[in-house]
């Protein structure tokens, strides 16, 4: 079971680091053409919009309820009710995007007005180039949408690369819209929008073939009478809330940002993506293959396999992220100097940046938890308990956001933008600590035997790499110095010798990786 979960992970986690190497690619490029300025800001909220509704809509609510249902009708019923299903769901999420989608484009004023109500009374134009771009990324949540549901119907027939794969061709597009579309435009900026409807509509097309290949391609059908559809959507609702608490999370930071200096939301934005990537390599892979193991194991009633399934997910979990983690956060200026701090991002711009990362790092191994528990949850087809959890850790991060900025800003510090870096993950830590006590409250999950010497032995190969990076890592003045090969060059040797010392570490006292017990 370990061996093909393992493998099935190494597929989806090859495919994604591929997508977040091309993202580093666009991001630098964007960094280096527009800067941390208020073009890049507006651009950067006229995304988020659409992009936060597909990880709630999508990736999150849909595929936690729709994976599990689909799962059940494939063991249970058959291809062909299966089938059935799928042209329902296409037919009614598609007409129900589309009409989404035309009511955010005529309303984009309204909307940038609800997420970003700091940008009204600029006279810098923020306003009006975030309206104007995000009538162009709106439609990105309409493709990207029926791109997940291809891609939930892939992966419940254990076909994972090409879903992960997808993403790669956003930031292809991004990337070219950015080198050869942004100098033909008398507004440079919205070369991205464009980048971004481009790759929304390249990422369905990709989709299409190997949905086929299946026998799943869908033949778009209404019948909300259907007893999948109702079971889906019954489930849906309280999802949409439950999975999705850290996006709605980084929401509520680009509103309280959009009040702070300008280049906050940028900030935030280049320390979030650095966080995104060990997020999707670790967090996102595992739970996009075992959440569909972990539903048929449910609707067999396995509930040993179901335990071992989880119990394997969440040593993977502290294995790929505790290290990840404390990278991060040794290496956030490092990071940002490489990947970014050339043409308009300037040293202070990593200085800023690096405050939001080294907070995000607190919380990045509870993001990646977050990923794996709730589908604890999802896969037994129960949305109510994640959305109660959900509830208190948003009122957490709500809190803290008001406390940590206040703080931050009567303290005179030029950071304050951290604090709400710092309230997204105490709140992370407070939701994935909710959803393992909900797991073991409720008998559905109990630690198999070896988890205390694991994590004995996970600290002090920890404590090793800490030390390797620490002897390997120059001063921020040195970084400055060397051209972009060099910091590419010297960033790989830290990290190259701080995994391998780690892996080797794990290895001498006894770690088993193909099926990580004690």
């Amino acid at each position: 079971m370990t061996i093909k979960l393992l493998r099935s992970t190494a597929i989806t986690s090859s495919m994604t680091l591929l997508s977040r190497i091309l993202g580093f690619v666009r991001d630098m490029v964007v960094a280096r053409i527009f800067g941390a300025s208020v073009g890049a800001d507006a651009f950067f909220v006229a995304f988020k919009i659409p992009n936060f509704l597909r990880r709630l809509f999508a990736e999150g609510a849909f595929s936690q309820a729709f994976v599990p249902v689909l799962s059940e009708y494939k063991t249970k019923s058959g291809s062909k009710n299966a089938k059935i299903l799928v042209d329902n769901v296409a037919g009614i999420l598609g007409i129900s995007l589309f009409f989404v989608t035309l009511l955010g484009v005529i309303f984009a004023p309204i909307v940038i007005m609800l997420f970003a109500p700091g940008y009204i009374n600029t006279t810098d134009q923020r306003y009006d180039l975030a309206v104007g771009m995000l009538r162009i990324t709106f439609p990105y949540l309409l493709f990207i949408s029926l791109t997940a549901l291809g891609g939930a119907i892939l992966n419940t027939w254990s076909r994972f690369a090409v879903p992960a794969f997808a993403p790669v061709l956003l930031n292809l597009s991004m990337i070219g819209s950015a080198i050869w579309l942004a100098p033909l435009l008398e507004t440079p900026i919205y070369a991205l929008a464009w980048g971004v409807f481009l790759g929304g509509v390249l990422q369905l097309i990709l989709m299409l073939p190997f949905v086929r290949q299946i026998g799943m391609l869908p033949k778009p059908k209404l019948d909300t009478k259907n007893k999948g559809i109702r079971k889906i959507l019954k489930l849906m609702l309280p999802a949409i809330f439950g999975v999705s608490v850290s996006q709605i999370n980084l929401l509520l930071d680009v509103i309280i940002a959009s009040f702070l200096t300008a280049g906050s939301i940028s900030w935030l934005y280049y320390a979030d993506r650095l966080m995104e990537f060990p997020l999707g390599v670790f967090g996102i892979a595992i739970a996009t293959v075992v959440l569909p193991g972990l539903s048929r194991d449910h609707a067999l009633a396995n509930s040993k396999e179901f335990t071992e399934k989880l119990d394997w997910s969440l040593r993977l979990v502290l294995l790929g992220g505790a290290p990840a983690a404390t990278g991060l956060f040794l290496l956030a200026e490092p990071m940002l100097i490489t990947l970014f701090q050339y043409g308009e991002f300037k040293a202070h711009d990593v200085t800023m940046a690096g405050w939001a990362l080294r907070a995000y790092a607190f919380g990045l191994l509870a993001f990646i938890l977050i990923k794996v528990l709730a589908n604890g949850f999802y896969s037994r087809q129960d949305t109510k308990t994640p959305v109660k959890i959900g509830i208190v850790a948003m009122i957490v991060n709500m809190l803290l956001n008001l406390v940590f900025v206040l703080t931050l800003i009567k303290l005179g510090f030029v950071a304050a933008h951290m604090g709400l870096a710092m309230a997204t993950a105490a709140s992370a830590i407070v939701n994935a600590y909710l959803l393992y006590r909900g797991l073991v409250k409720d008998n559905v999950y109990q630690p198999l035997d070896g988890w205390g010497k694991f994590m004995f032995k996970t600290l002090l190969a920890l404590t090793f790499l800490i030390i390797v990076v620490w002897q390997l890592n120059p001063e921020p003045d040195m970084w400055l110095k060397l051209d972009a090969l060099a910091r590419i060059m010297q960033l790989a040797i830290i990290i190259v010798a701080a995994a391998f010392i780690y892996l080797v570490s794990m290895a001498l006292m006894g770690i088993k990786f193909w099926h990580l017990r004690t």
